[in-house]
C-alpha cells in the first residue's frame, strides 16, 4: 500500500465536510494495462437531479527544495 501524503487526512476531512462520501481509500484503477492508485474514491449525491457525482482524488504535497522537480516526480 502506498504511503499517505502529509495532507491525506486533511483532504479527506475537507471532502467529508463538503458533503462527499468516501467510498474507498487507496482505490485501484486500471487504465490501458497500468494500475493507478488514487488516494480516494468519493461520491456526492445531487438532490436536484437525483444522481451521483463521483471523483477520484490523488493527494500530493510539494515540500521539496524545488516545486518543479516535485511536480515532475509526481
Amino acid at each position: 500500500m502506498p504511503a499517505k501524503d502529509v495532507y491525506h487526512n486533511a483532504v479527506k476531512q475537507a471532502l467529508i465536510k463538503d458533503g462527499w462520501t468516501i467510498l474507498k481509500e487507496n482505490y485501484e484503477l486500471e487504465y490501458e494495462g497500468d494500475s493507478l492508485y488514487p488516494d480516494f474514491a468519493a461520491e456526492k449525491s445531487i438532490a436536484a437531479i437525483r444522481d451521483k457525482e463521483r471523483i477520484l482524488v490523488e493527494v500530493k504535497s510539494f515540500l521539496g527544495r524545488s516545486f518543479i522537480s516535485d511536480l515532475q516526480s509526481a
